[in-house]
């Protein structure tokens, strides 16, 4: 559709104009507001004690959430807000990886706060255009499309009827919509959901970058925990920041030279190390594809088992040799060497709404090709990229759904669903086609793929209400903890990171802590003391990088040539310096790697408040199911027999012969239970809190988090 058409139907709602704050050591000290519905824009001025304790990014966005919502709000409620955040460091061009944005809601997966970092051009943009933080509220009758001129100073919300949902579309309508000329798109950045974010609580959200080489709007997501639900239940179409004249000092450091002395450093490592490492540059994150295969981690068959024969159809040089554009910056923020944004350019689709289109395909990602991939049993690279595309237009997590997907498809093979519960459908592990269908009936809320987009927690209760399904083997076997689904790791070896995915706040994703390796493979923490140690240090270490508008990727996904000589290799000390230096030379302040930590607590502890604050966040929330520490079934004993019979006589102490694969399950299952109750009390000892995972009082007063708000929570819960 012709762009002047969509413009001529627009209705302008209101317009608001403001003089952009000045950039000042990392922040502008304001965050922007808009109601809708009731068409309400402001700018509010960011308090002193909300920037010392929350520091920004992440922390604005739970502050603004804890703010604006009360103990019984849920996700489609008005007040509900969406927030995106970026940090003091956030917009930075001298240091790979400073372009993230977090965005916060409360999430109708779980209902209570989830957080989803970003790439893309909106959070630098949103910073440069005055603001640290932008929150939305209320709810709009009809689709609305709202404009941030970061270089005017204007806020318009207009009534948007003609223009696309789906991503790619919208991305590129708004994209030439508001651009000048085709130099100008790279200044250009949207926020989008797509049509299955509609009707999906595993809706997800778009942010663009435009790449002026390919000429193409490109996609990067907040995948996880159905912030798009949010973004479309509120009527918005889209966001759109315009920003033009980004440069490396506009964030007006304290000390320039700094920053830059840490950037030519980890820039000189990438250069030399790279391509001997993790390939970020061939491959992005998809270089672990084999790796975990051949580690036995690589989630088959709805996490039963950790390899296939037929991952080398899968494998990262399969899509390095044909599908992904190789010798390209790929980059998403200015100055990032580390290029892990792989894209697989002209890919012709071959089903759905835009069969026979040649379209710029973001990916794949490590977690797109295990979960869209080998969990469901599909080795075929071209339906990798089609599903991953789709999910990606429509708006759709592809972790959940590769998750829900292999979870249905177990209960189909099982006897527990048939065709006459599917529509027909066939969800056999590997069936592509079916996986595919799946996709497109959820963009359109209809058939077995609207049930698949509500997610694994509704599917249990679905079919054991419906269709009489036993509801305790549903729990075992549906991987999904808090409502949020399991990413695409197997954690059955590995009891820390059993507690990385269970002993979250936002449930059981990686980014708080993968530590697989650290415990599996090389046994550097071997006791529950030590596991309880990196179950603390390493998610308030990533907590950091969402406070301060950081991608976590510079940090372990190239290490320098002597980290293995260092004391503590896993933290990779020279990386966390360059953090150190980065904010101190950003604000200006003299911390450590100690108060980074502490920085962190704060927020991270405030973040478990607010999920009891809503009903959540205790002990028995943090259970996970039992499919993630060890065998369900016979035939997942029986595939790693050996293995599982040697730790009943070395580690349980008890001999499996003679033993009926029943009675050793039972034996293996009440072992794992324990020790994942053994590790949930050290972790909870670690982080100062009860046995019930209640952050005392006298551990948040020794962090500086016992705000009034946040004791009153607390203080009856005490043990």
């Amino acid at each position: 559709m012709e762009i002047k058409a969509m413009k001529e139907a627009r209705t302008l709602l209101t317009a608001f104009d403001y003089e952009p704050a000045p950039l000042e050591r990392g922040y502008t000290d304001r965050s922007l507001h808009i109601r809708l519905g009731e068409n309400r824009v402001e700018a509010r001025a960011v308090p002193a004690l909300v920037r010392e304790k929350f520091i920004g990014g992440k922390g604005y966005g739970l502050k603004l959430l804890w703010d604006a919502v009360k103990p019984s709000t849920r996700w489609n409620d008005p007040e509900n807000a969406i927030i995106v955040a970026g940090g003091p460091i956030c917009g930075i061009t001298q240091y790979p990886g400073s372009g993230k944005s977090l965005v916060c809601t409360i999430s109708p997966m779980t209902d209570m706060p989830i957080d989803s970092n970003v790439g893309g051009y909106f959070g630098p943009y949103l910073k440069f255009s005055g603001y640290d933080a932008l929150e939305i509220s209320g709810k709009s009758e009809k689709d609305v499309v709202i404009f941030i001129d970061g270089n005017s100073g204007r806020v318009t919300i207009e009534e948007a009827p003609l223009e696309a949902v789906d991503g790619h579309v919208v991305a590129e309508q708004l994209t030439e919509m508001y651009a000048e000329d085709e130099e100008d798109k790279k200044n250009i950045s949207i926020i989008c959901a797509g049509t299955a974010a509609e009707h999906a609580n595993i809706g997800l959200l778009n942010f663009s970058f435009y790449d002026l080489r390919r000429q193409v709007a490109r996609l990067k997501q907040a995948g996880r925990g159905g912030i798009g639900r949010v973004f479309r239940d509120k009527k918005i179409k889209a966001v759109v920041i315009r920003f033009r004249g980004t440069k490396g000092n506009l964030n007006k450091p304290a000390d320039q030279s700094r920053i830059n002395k840490a950037g030519i450093k980890l820039h000189r490592q990438i250069h030399d190390l790279d391509d001997a490492q993790c390939r970020m540059r061939q491959i992005g994150t998809a270089n672990i594809i084999e790796v975990m295969d051949a580690y036995d981690l690589l989630p088959t068959h709805n996490y039963q088992y950790g390899s296939h024969p037929d991952t080398y159809k899968i494998a990262s040089k399969v899509f390095i040799e044909k599908y992904t554009t190789q010798g390209m910056p790929d980059g998403c923020w200015y100055g990032c060497s580390l290029s892990c944004a792989k894209t697989a350019d002209h890919f012709e689709l071959k089903t759905g709404p835009y069969k026979g289109h040649k379209v710029t395909i973001d990916g794949p990602e490590y977690e797109n090709a295990a979960g869209l991939g080998s969990n469901c049993g599909i080795f075929d690279p071209e339906i990798i990229l089609e599903a991953n595309f789709y999910c990606d237009t429509y708006g759709v997590d592809t972790i959940s759904f590769g998750t829900i997907t292999a979870f249905a498809m177990e209960c189909y093979e099982r006897g527990i669903i048939d065709k006459s519960h599917t529509g027909g459908l066939e969800l056999t592990f590997g069936n592509a086609m079916a996986q595919l269908e799946l996709l497109h009936q959820m963009s359109r809320g209809e058939g077995f793929g609207y049930h698949i987009g509500l997610g694994v927690r509704h599917l249990k209760q679905y079919f054991a209400e419906e269709f009489g399904a036993d509801r305790a083997f549903l729990e075992d076997i549906g991987m999904e903890q808090k409502g949020l689904e399991v990413s695409e790791y197997l954690p059955k070896e590995s009891l820390a990171q059993q507690g990385g995915y269970g002993l979250t706040n936002k449930g059981p994703q990686h980014d708080e802590a993968w530590l697989i390796f650290m415990d599996m493979v090389n046994n550097q923490i071997p006791t529950f003391e030590d596991k309880a140690e990196a179950l603390h240090y390493f998610p308030m270490f990533r907590t950091w990088f969402g406070l301060m508008g950081l991608c976590k990727l510079p940090w372990n996904d190239t290490t320098p040539a002597d980290n293995g000589m260092t004391d503590e290799p896993a933290k990779i000390p020279e990386h966390v310096q360059n953090y150190v230096d980065l904010y101190n030379g950003v604000t200006g302040a003299s911390i450590d790697k100690h108060e980074l930590i502490r920085q962190s607590e704060r927020v991270y502890n405030f973040q478990r408040v607010f999920n009891i604050r809503m009903g959540k966040g205790l002990r028995v929330h943090d259970a996970m199911p039992y499919r993630s520490m060890g065998p369900v079934t016979a035939q997942e004993y029986l595939s790693r027999q050996e293995r599982y019979d040697q730790q009943m006589k070395e580690l349980i102490g008890v001999d499996p012969e003679g033993k009926s694969v029943e009675e050793k399950i039972a034996i293996v299952r009440a072992y794992r239970v324990d020790q994942y109750e053994k590790l949930t009390d050290a972790v909870y000892k670690r982080r100062g809190w009860s046995s019930e995972g209640v952050p005392t009082t006298a551990y948040l007063r020794e962090i500086g988090m016992d705000l009034p708000e946040v004791l009153e929570v607390v203080t009856p819960l005490q043990a």
